[in-house]
């Protein structure tokens, strides 16, 4: 069987966006509708790794990969940059922020690695001619996922001392915010307030996950899997009694919520 290269996925692709005789479903997009997809497939290449799916998880990189090559055909097009730019680009930018691999430098620990790599950041900015921002949290990119940017926004933070000391006083805080959001559902439910103090708490329930060294995004992803999981099986309880689950009342509803519940434990 062949085994096809690099080169062979970059011809597959400059072929699919050739105007004469191409796909005219490729012919049509651009950056800005393919870039949801590139995050779906991040989140496909995730999904498969929490699953410990091998062959997924190859078929998954495969995917994201497709994403780098078809941006770069379109920069291509556009007299932008190739692919060859974009594999030279990121090989100088590993070289830069590793001069303790690849160079002289040497760091004590982590923490001092970190602080270091936010400092080649902040020369890569101003060597762009970046306006000069002198904050701790210059750069953070307002493109991310808003959870993955307050986590970096938090982390921002810490690395010059604005941190919380251990979990026990973000759980404090989140009571508090939950006592806050609870005080705006008695006083009427505005709803710019109401999305204020959700806001928050959100944001400190970010900021546990991080002191407790879980990964939100993949705590998250085990959540809406374990629903997922047993509200399929409450459908199929209903289901063997001839029923839909639709057709039950909250409480018996609730009742197969805790038999499904009950069977994984």
């Amino acid at each position: 069987m062949t085994r096809h290269s690099l080169d062979d996925l970059l011809a597959i692709m400059a072929r699919l966006r050739d105007p004469q005789g191409g796909c005219p479903w490729d012919l049509q997009q651009d950056f800005a509708s393919i870039a949801p997809y590139t995050i779906e497939e991040a989140y496909e290449v995730a999904d498969a790794i929490d699953r410990q799916d091998w062959a997924d998880l190859r078929d998954e990189l495969g995917d994201l990969l497709l994403q780098v090559v078809f941006h770069a055909q379109m920069a291509k097009e556009a007299g932008l940059f190739d692919f060859a730019d974009v594999a030279h680009a990121i090989s100088a930018k590993m070289l830069r922020r590793h001069p303790h691999v690849f160079g002289d430098a040497s760091y004590a620990d982590v923490e001092e690695q970190t602080r270091a790599w936010e400092a080649i950041k902040a020369g890569e900015r101003a060597a762009r001619g970046e306006p000069a921002d002198a904050s701790a949290l210059a750069g953070v990119s307002r493109g991310l996922p808003e959870w993955k940017r307050a986590l970096k926004l938090q982390q921002r933070a810490a690395t010059v001392g604005f941190d919380w000391p251990s979990p026990r006083p973000v759980l404090d805080k989140l009571a508090e915010e939950l006592d806050e959001l609870r005080a705006e559902f008695d006083g009427g439910a505005d709803p710019a307030r109401l999305e204020d103090e959700l806001g928050d708490l959100l944001f400190v329930a970010v900021n546990l996950a991080r002191h407790a060294g879980v990964d939100f995004s993949r705590a998250l992803r085990h959540a809406n899997a374990k629903f997922e999981r047993r509200f399929r099986r409450m459908e199929a309880l209903a289901a063997a009694d001839g029923s839909r689950l639709q057709d039950h009342a909250l409480p018996e509803q609730e009742a197969l919520w805790r038999r499904a519940k009950g069977e994984e434990t």
